[in-house]
Parts: C-alpha cells; sequence; structure tokens
C-alpha cells in the first residue's frame, strides 16, 4: 500500500525533529541544508528521496515559516535560481533515477549552481531554429556538441547546464532537438562576458568545440527536446514572473517608499500613475498566488506566459515612474565598473540601475512578442500565425 501523504501537522513536527537534531546554530549552513534536502523537506511535493515526501506543493510554505522561525539558513534561491526554478522540474520529469539522485540534492542545496544553454545568436525569439549540433559518437556512445550559445545568464558560475542542440538536420525545426546535461568544466566549452547597458556582465555567449556529453545525461528521448525544453520553458516563465512577494514586494515597494519618504517630489500626475500601478502591482501579486495554487494539480502552462508579460511591464513602467519621479536625482548612476555578479538584485541598487536592467525584462525568459502569441493562441484560443516553416527540414531553412 502506498502510504498517505503527510498532513501540516506532521511536516511541523518532521520540521521541529530536523531542527532538534541539526541545530542552525551549532550547524555549518551546508550541512543543515544537506541535511533538510534529506529529512525530504527542500520541495515537499517532490518524491521521497529527491528531497520530498510527496506531499501537497502548498505544504511547502508550512515548513519554510517553521525553520525561518528558528533562523535556519536558505538556500539563496536567487543564486540558484535557474537551478531551482527551470532544470529541476525537468530533471524530475524527464531524468533517469540515476540522473535525479545525482543533480537534484546538489543542485537544491546551492553546490551546484546551473545555467540555461537555450538561445543562440541565430536562434533567441525562434529557439526552434537553434544549430548547435550534437553528433553521437558510435564507439563511446557520447554526443559530441560544437556550437555557440548566448545571453546565458550565470554561466560564469555554473557547474552544469541544461542545453538543447539539434541531432537531426533532417527533419524539420521543433524536431531533431535532443535535450542534455553539460558539464560547464569540460575543456571545449568557453565562456565570454556580455557586458550589459548596466555596466555589468551577468550574461554570457558560450561557445561548445567539442563538448563530450555521455548519452546518459540526455533527458527524454532522442529527438524529442522540444517537448522537453517546454517543461523548462513553462517552469522559466513563472518561475520569473509569479515569485512570491509580500504586499508592496519588489520594484512597487521602492517607488511606494521614495513617495511616502519624499514629499517634495510629489506631483498630482505622479501620484495618479503611481496608484494605478500599485493597484496593477498588487493584482499581479494576487495572480501569481493564483496561480500558485493551480501548480497543486499539475505542471504549468502557458498561463504562466501572461505572468512574466505582466511582470516586464510593470518593471519597466514602475522603474521609469521611480526615475521621473526623483528628478535630476534618477540620472544619477552609482557605478559603471564592468563585474560579472552571482544575481540579479533589483531592490538592493539605485533607481538608475533598476530602469536599465527593466529594459531586459521584456526579452529575457521568452520576449514579449513571443509570449502574446503564446497568450493568444493557448490561452485565448486565437487562431495561429501563418507558419510556412513548420514542416521544412531544418537544414533546408534559410539563415
Amino acid at each position: 500500500m502506498i502510504p498517505a501523504a503527510p498532513d501540516a501537522t506532521e511536516l511541523i513536527a518532521r520540521a521541529r525533529k530536523l531542527l532538534a537534531e541539526h541545530p542552525p546554530a551549532t550547524t555549518s549552513r551546508i550541512d543543515f541544508l544537506r541535511a533538510r534536502f534529506d529529512a525530504g523537506l527542500a520541495w515537499v511535493h517532490y518524491p521521497v528521496g529527491l528531497g520530498g515526501l510527496g506531499a501537497p506543493r502548498a505544504l511547502q510554505a508550512v515548513v519554510d515559516a517553521e525553520l525561518t522561525a528558528a533562523g535556519a539558513p536558505d538556500n539563496d534561491p536567487r543564486r540558484i535560481g535557474i537551478g531551482l526554478g527551470m532544470a529541476a522540474p525537468t530533471v524530475l520529469a524527464y531524468g533517469s533515477e540515476d540522473v535525479k539522485a545525482r543533480f537534484l540534492r546538489p543542485l537544491w542545496t546551492g553546490e551546484e549552481v546551473w545555467c540555461q544553454l537555450f538561445s543562440e545568436p541565430g536562434a533567441g525569439s525562434d529557439l526552434a531554429a537553434l544549430g548547435t549540433r550534437a553528433v553521437r559518437d558510435e564507439q563511446s556512445g557520447d554526443w559530441i556538441v560544437d556550437g555557440q550559445k548566448v545571453w546565458t545568464s550565470s554561466a560564469h558560475t555554473a557547474r552544469w547546464a541544461i542545453l538543447i542542440a539539434r541531432t537531426d538536420p533532417d527533419l524539420p525545426k521543433h524536431r531533431g532537438i535532443t535535450y542534455f546535461v553539460c558539464d560547464m568544466t569540460d575543456p571545449g566549452v568557453e565562456v565570454r562576458p556580455l557586458r550589459q547597458i548596466t555596466g555589468e556582465a551577468e550574461f554570457n555567449e558560450v561557445f561548445l568545440t567539442g563538448v563530450r556529453i555521455p548519452d546518459a545525461h540526455r533527458l527524454g528521448e532522442v529527438g524529442d527536446g522540444w517537448r522537453v525544453a517546454q517543461t523548462t520553458l513553462m517552469n522559466e516563465r513563472v518561475s520569473i514572473g509569479g515569485g512570491r512577494l509580500p504586499r508592496e514586494g519588489g520594484m512597487i515597494g521602492k517607488a511606494a517608499a521614495t513617495w511616502r519618504e519624499r514629499p517634495e517630489l510629489r506631483t498630482h500626475d505622479l501620484h495618479q500613475r503611481l496608484l494605478d500601478l500599485w493597484v496593477d502591482a498588487e493584482v499581479a501579486r494576487l495572480t501569481g498566488e493564483r496561480l500558485r495554487q493551480q501548480l497543486v494539480a499539475g505542471q504549468p502552462g502557458p498561463e504562466g506566459s501572461a505572468m512574466k508579460l505582466g511582470f516586464a511591464r510593470l518593471n519597466q513602467l514602475i522603474s521609469g515612474l521611480e526615475v521621473e519621479l526623483l528628478g535630476e536625482e534618477g540620472l544619477l548612476y552609482s557605478d559603471w565598473t564592468m563585474v560579472r555578479p552571482e544575481l540579479v538584485d533589483f531592490t538592493g541598487r539605485d533607481a538608475g540601475y533598476r530602469y536599465l536592467r527593466a529594459k531586459g525584462n521584456s526579452i529575457e525568459g521568452g520576449t514579449t512578442e513571443v509570449l502574446l502569441n503564446i497568450v493568444a493562441e493557448r490561452v485565448l484560443g486565437l487562431p495561429a500565425e501563418p507558419r510556412n516553416d513548420k514542416d521544412v527540414p531544418w537544414k533546408e531553412l534559410a539563415r
């Protein structure tokens, strides 16, 4: 018989047992995180043995609250967001048992950072047109990968990457793609920084030359990589646009704080615009809560694209309002030094940084134009755009 999933009372008891056996005050951060994973309290809805207990996803908040109140460390989710939000759900859905056992624990504890090798110079919005090749070595069974990826967040700190590559150029572009886990320490991997308008280089371009990937690190069937990638992309949009925030969390909180603290900057027009954006931000926050409740019943769907659309729009409008509110001060910028940060910090920086960095929100994680198509076709049921290259072999496409 399959044991019943634990309820909130049992999860609280398990959390208290973890705290008693591994007191946060005397246990190293990494040892505590490992013990939490092994206790099934990392992500409670995952299977037993993989950081979870097969409990309802909604009960994760119960565990988090208990551990936070006791001063337990977290796994720095902003730093490892790609692993948590994109790689982990895909590994869980398509990885072998050995792959799951190997990767999920150090991914969750943050011992191994992940990046995403999807976009290419000629395949960004049209990701299915990607040209990076993976060719099977018939003797060893390994895959040899050659190509170039771009706009890769965290590639300079990543140990592993989720990668899609073309394994059959004779098939149409959405077919003949295969999904892999790539070792970023392979000697054929070269990471180069891409300096952005903010002055930082959190993005990178990645060159792959003769990179060897064992077939055991393939996720899904050969040629089925586009379907596997949809799991990653749907989760990516939820993780970008649907993060849990308190009221006035995120960018709207910074703009509201400036309004309250600097009454001399206020005008009637700015007041009306701030009120409109505050309401929009609260609607987006509550919609995100509703979306997370829907996730309890299964994997994210195209609705996550709508959340990501709203996230990009709001960030750009709010950051623009904040700069305008500050007047001459809004034109100041604290530091143009080229650094390669481990994470994006919207709320810990100044208004100028937020304004510039928000410009990327409508590009990263799916461009606004592509996401509008997804919402129109898959949520609203509108007719699809004509796609004349859908059944044309990839090798015959104009490039």
